[in-house]
């Protein structure tokens, strides 16, 4: 992900906030992930996707932080990279609650900014 440009990290991002919806559309309660096969699939695949956010997130950070800090405070996409950290190095920690709330009450805002942040990239 590092050989990137911002606009294709954006992009990528836009994408997996689509495919995380998708996944998301049966899910009613956090005990959801949990019920089944079915449940526990979508919770691993939708935590990648969370995982992956973070990463392009870090990246584009690296480079390129303007483009993140002129639409939110730093604290905002800090939150969400580390987030990933915990993801990454604490799988097993992850709890279904917090993958819950963060797809009911906080993907929609994420999206909106990237929307913000990618009309800003030229080319």
């Amino acid at each position: 992900m590092d050989k990137k440009n911002t606009k294709e990290l954006l992009e990528y991002i836009l994408q997996s906030i689509e495919l995380i919806q998708k996944r998301f559309l049966t899910i009613r309660e956090s005990d959801d992930f949990m019920k089944n096969d079915e449940g526990l699939e979508k919770l691993d695949s939708i935590s990648m996707r969370l995982q992956s956010i973070g990463e392009a997130l870090k990246n584009i950070y690296k480079t390129d932080p303007q483009v993140l800090e002129s639409i939110a405070p730093k604290n905002y996409w800090s939150e969400i990279i580390k987030f990933r950290e915990v993801i990454s190095h604490h799988y097993i920690d992850i709890d279904s609650e917090v993958v819950f709330e963060i797809c009911h009450d906080e993907l929609s805002d994420l999206e909106a900014k990237i929307i913000v942040a990618l009309a800003s990239q030229v080319n």
